[in-house]
């Protein structure tokens, strides 16, 4: 099946906080059965594969709310209200791991989930210079890990790493390095 299979005729909002927001849209079905959709209105972000000369990486470990567990993630950040995500993704590179990149590549975009408007912008920086990292007040305690790129993909295939979009943004470095 391509295109649309159904119709949107209805949307209400069901509960907002800060930036994000969540709705139920109704749709009718060719066949004309009726359903109601949660959709979870979240802005874009950025997700960075920040490799040095020595095919080293560096992964965040932040604290997850929703998760209620500390994760290892690739540096990242949601885009602010009319910024370019390549915007978006030097200003977190620098915040969260103290890095600025004079190379970049982009990786394409990733979804997370169906239930949500998120898309991930997915980046290779390369020619790395370290710099003063600007964390957030609740990234203060972050923690920053330089490991070898293959032994982050081995994290992101065995399950250390959970984080959906620095698992694609690992494993498309890889195939965008190795000329695939």
């Amino acid at each position: 099946m391509t295109g649309r299979p159904f119709q949107q005729v209805g949307s209400r909002p069901l509960a907002a906080h800060h930036r994000y927001a969540m709705r139920a849209d109704d749709v009718v079905w060719p066949d004309g059965t009726e359903q109601s959709y949660g959709v979870l209105e979240q802005p874009d972000a950025a997700v960075i594969v920040s490799l040095t000369e020595q095919s080293t990486i560096f992964l965040v470990r932040q604290w997850r709310h929703s998760w209620n567990e500390a994760a290892w993630e690739l540096p990242a950040g949601t885009r602010e209200e009319g910024e370019d995500p390549d915007a978006t993704a030097r200003r977190e590179l620098v915040e969260e791991a103290g890095l600025e990149a004079a190379r970049w590549d982009s990786l394409g975009t990733a979804r997370a989930t169906a239930l949500s408007t998120m898309r991930f912008h997915l980046y290779l920086a390369r020619e790395l210079t370290r710099v003063e990292r600007r964390p957030e007040a609740y990234e203060q305690d972050m923690v920053l890990r330089e490991l070898p790129l293959a032994e982050a993909l081995d994290l992101a295939a065995g399950g250390t790493i959970q984080h959906a979009a620095s698992i694609a943004a690992l494993f498309r470095a890889e195939r965008f390095l190795a000329g695939r």
